[in-house]
């Protein structure tokens, strides 16, 4: 399980770091750069599932630990999978106003004897869209923020969680080494009562045979 978490845990970090490259890849390599990052969320997912079935296998004394280390993982690869997606969405919405604005400066008015007109109509049509982006993306991103605000704090309380446990579990383990050694220390007290009471019963019976 050891090597499962540790080699799970540096994938993540790399995954963080591509994630980190995706502002600065052209356009023509951003896809790509995608595909290889969801690829490894994806087989991070995996190890994740994996790591906790071997969780719940692990001795009762450990246990909570092993769990409480799997569900770190889980929650910072579901927060990596959210700040993909939301990439994601930002770079749709962006193609789509590149394409409205080419197709509206590539737009021809042509003239004819009956009548001029200019497509006013169209055109403030697409300006609602674009506000409409515009409006849907700054939900997205304060739904995003809202999403990181929770994974950190959950991971403040799975810190101190981890914390506690483990100083249960410190106390845990020095109150069984106190027990052991009274359980130890009253075995050897009743040895040398029964050895005393014997010593004594000898010299009783020595006295009253010899000077009796």
């Amino acid at each position: 399980m050891e090597t499962l978490y540790h080699q799970t845990n540096k994938e993540i970090h790399e995954v963080q770091s591509y994630m980190g490259g995706l502002e600065k890849t052209d356009r023509e390599s951003v896809h790509l750069l995608e595909n290889d990052i969801q690829a490894r969320v994806d087989r991070i997912f995996t190890h994740v599932e994996r790591l906790e079935i071997l969780a719940s296998k692990e001795p009762p004394n450990r246990r909570q630990n092993a769990k409480l280390r799997a569900d770190q993982l889980k929650y910072d690869i579901q927060h990596l999978q959210t700040g993909l997606r939301n990439f994601q969405h930002r770079r749709y919405q962006r193609d789509a106003q590149d394409r409205e604005r080419e197709e509206l400066m590539s737009r021809t008015f042509t003239t004819n004897d009956a009548d001029t007109s200019i497509p006013m109509d169209e055109t403030l049509q697409m300006n609602s869209n674009l506000n409409n982006a515009h409006q849907g993306m700054d939900d997205l991103l304060g739904s995003g923020s809202s999403i990181l605000n929770g994974l950190r704090d959950q991971r403040g309380t799975l810190k101190g969680t981890h914390k506690k446990m483990l100083d249960v579990a410190n106390m845990l383990g020095l109150s069984n080494t106190v027990m052991r050694l009274i359980e130890r220390r009253a075995t050897q007290d009743k040895l040398i009562m029964v050895g005393g009471m014997l010593l004594t019963c000898v010299i009783i019976f020595l006295v009253i045979r010899y000077l009796g």
